[in-house]
């Protein structure tokens, strides 16, 4: 039986903002691949009406509304697919983490879809992600709604932390580990 520790506030943060940069990365070069098919398609109908559209400020309203929520389906798709198909963003797997359930188990992509949806909640006023900080098993709100703990894949102490059965290992075969002895010669 392997025992991880609950990742902390500070390294969950970096992980999450190399995940942050990716997903901007990814937005700004589909919306850069958008843009450039909207506004070729437009200008070659109606280049004449198209500008003095443009002129006005009435358009940019549903123009901001259809970025957002580009953004927030973004989100969604990528926190989705990389903590339902192995449990680690690429923020996550650079740092050593990864996303279990609170009995240690992989996650399904139903709970990683549960729990990008709870980013957003917690993103109110970030209270959600410094709740983390003080909870006693490190969970942010998005963590409590989808039941899943953020661990650090490395072996280490037992003080505070989650046992996880190694894979392919039997109850009756998991036995406690013995100090090597010691020669005082």
């Amino acid at each position: 039986m392997s025992f991880y520790k609950y990742a902390g506030f500070w390294r969950r943060l970096i992980a999450f903002t190399i995940d942050g940069t990716i997903i901007f990365f990814i937005f700004l070069i589909l919306s850069i691949v958008a843009s450039f098919a909207f506004f070729s398609g437009a200008l070659s109908v109606n280049s004449d009406r198209f500008l003095a559209d443009l002129e006005g400020t009435a358009h940019f309203s549903p123009l901001m509304l259809y970025l957002w929520a580009f953004y927030f389906v973004i989100n969604i798709i990528y926190f989705t697919y990389f903590h339902g198909a192995t449990g680690r963003t690429p923020g996550k797997m650079i740092l050593g983490l990864q996303v279990v359930t609170e009995e240690g188990k992989p996650i399904s992509f139903g709970t990683a879809f549960l729990r990008s949806v709870g980013y957003f909640i917690s993103n109110i006023f970030y209270l959600g992600f410094i709740w983390a900080a003080f909870d006693r098993r490190k969970q942010g709100w998005h963590d409590k709604i989808a039941g899943t703990v953020v661990v650090i894949k490395e072996k280490t102490d037992h003080s505070a932390g989650l046992s996880i059965p190694d894979e392919g290992a039997s109850e009756a075969a998991v036995q406690p580990a013995t100090p090597p002895a010691t020669d005082n010669n």
